[in-house]
């Protein structure tokens, strides 16, 4: 019987307490007359409210400004002409694409003839140089160390050379800074550029830091990519002590003599009991059976990635809608083409909220893992260093974890060379993107060396580069730090 006119409730629930951590507000105010020269649009899109705030923090800031090109500016800079190459298959000149310059051991694109005609050692970059792409995307920088040093790189490319060179590394490290690329890739009204030429240098602010920040700014530059090179020699001692120990030739000279040389086109036989259930040509190239024969007659043992004694795990994460947040509120993720950089650009932030569950059982990545590009561009690989702990990648990247740290940077250097990429390419399905799948990278063969020793040091090798990648890495971000909390942003 109701004795009153209150009603009760009956249970009582605790209510949900919502944590919203939302993205500060972006906002900027706009002058009258580039909204006029604007084209007196009025959309918040047509003014990059970041970039636009970035000059402002350079004009206001501790130092005064100066500007990166111009006359008055701190460096020169310039283009090489347009020209028609003429691609062979090998020669003494190797070209590579400008978007390379990011990588920590770039490849060549090819290989161009001494007949092109082009002023060839004017492509070559000079030490101490600063590079930037200037098309498509813009702004990504580079600082020429030994590793890049009279490498030839092909006329969209901008050179930048710094007055005085003890400046190199500070502007290095300005271009590369989340402001001063905000800056770089826009114009004054913070509209996003396509394309650089030299004259747009002089449109951007620098601050006129003192020259003692600026010095340790520039030392702090040349140790991490000194340290780069440590690496990447060190990479290619080890590669050379496992070719010597497999008694492999070079790659180009492994010529096999199964094709029958009376086909018109390039033609071989192949049994029905060696068919796997594969049909495609690529699956049987003769040069896979070719490698496989100086492995098993050179190797110990030629086992396979799936073989327990070589990885415990080999993940192939599932395909996902992605929710993408601001730095700062989500997990660190890259993709397939920057797996050969040591700080990725253009990286993204997957939000834990959404993916947590999935970030920490597959697309979370782990020092001394080895990634394999599965999708696409197959067969990249790379062996994660200590700063990518804790980050995610996405579906297209296959990780292998090693059974121990004894077998990591073994298996990266094997599988790294040019004598494991027909191994790894030959799983390639699919009639538009390529692809393979972790079934098929447990298959790949890995040869176990009859040198102990010598597969003891080829790993212990690639581990100590793998370290002084992590410390060149420390030491960039040692310099940016520098340059964010004395420079640009202080008081």
């Amino acid at each position: 019987m109701v004795t009153s006119n209150l009603a009760h409730r009956i249970e009582e629930y605790d209510e949900e307490q919502i944590v919203a951590h939302e993205s500060p507000v972006k906002y900027c105010s706009v002058a009258l007359s580039d909204v006029i020269a604007r084209g007196k649009r009025l959309e918040a899109s047509v003014f990059d409210v970041e970039a636009m705030q970035a000059r402002a923090l350079i004009a206001g800031g501790k130092y005064p400004q100066t500007f990166l090109g111009g006359a008055e500016g701190i460096a020169t800079s310039y283009v090489c002409g347009r020209f028609k190459r003429i691609w062979v298959k090998t020669s003494d000149i190797p070209i590579y694409q400008p978007s390379s310059i990011v990588d920590i051991k770039p490849s060549p694109d090819g290989y161009i003839s001494s007949k092109t005609k082009t002023n060839i050692n004017a492509l070559r970059v000079q030490k101490n140089q600063i590079l930037m792409t200037c098309s498509g995307t813009v702004g990504k920088v580079s600082y020429v160390s030994e590793t890049l040093k009279d490498k030839v790189f092909s006329h969209d490319l901008l050179r930048i050379d710094c007055k005085n060179p003890n400046d190199a590394g500070y502007v290095y490290a300005y271009l590369k800074s989340s402001v001063g690329n905000q800056i770089l890739c826009t114009n004054r009204y913070g509209a996003v550029i396509t394309h650089i030429e030299p004259e747009h240098l002089a449109t951007i602010p620098i601050p006129d830091a003192p020259a003692m920040l600026k010095n340790t700014i520039h030392h702090l530059i040349e140790k991490s990519y000194a340290l780069r090179d440590a690496s990447n020699d060190l990479i290619d001692e080890a590669t050379a002590l496992l070719v010597k120990a497999l008694n492999l030739p070079p790659m180009d000279d492994i010529a096999p003599n199964f094709y029958e040389k009376a086909a018109k086109v390039d033609t071989f036989s192949v049994p029905l009991s060696r068919l796997e259930g594969r049909l495609e040509a690529s699956y049987h190239v003769p040069v896979v059976d070719a490698v496989m024969e100086y492995l098993r007659q050179n190797a110990a043992e030629v086992t396979t990635i799936g073989d327990p004694r070589i990885s415990r795990e080999v993940i192939l994460p599932g395909r996902f809608k992605r929710i993408y947040v601001d730095e700062g509120y989500g997990r660190v993720f890259i993709g397939g083409k920057q797996l050969y950089e040591l700080d990725p650009v253009n990286k993204k932030y997957l939000s834990n909220v959404h993916h947590g569950s999935r970030i920490s059982k597959q697309l979370e990545l782990h020092e001394n893992m080895t990634l394999i590009t599965c999708s696409g561009t197959i067969g990249k690989v790379t062996l994660v260093p200590k700063h990518w702990e804790n980050w995610a990648a996405n579906q297209h990247i296959i990780r292998i974890v090693p059974t121990s740290d004894d077998m990591a940077g073994y298996l990266y250097i094997f599988l790294a060379s040019d004598y494991a990429q027909p191994l790894i390419r030959r799983f390639t399905y699919g009639s538009v993107v390529d692809e393979i799948d972790d079934h098929h990278v447990r298959s790949i063969a890995v040869p176990l060396l009859k040198d102990h020793a010598a597969q003891k040091k080829i790993n212990d090798l690639a581990m100590a580069a793998n370290a002084k990648r992590y410390e060149a890495y420390c030491l960039e971000q040692e310099a940016l730090k520098i340059l964010n909390e004395q420079i640009i942003f202080a008081k």
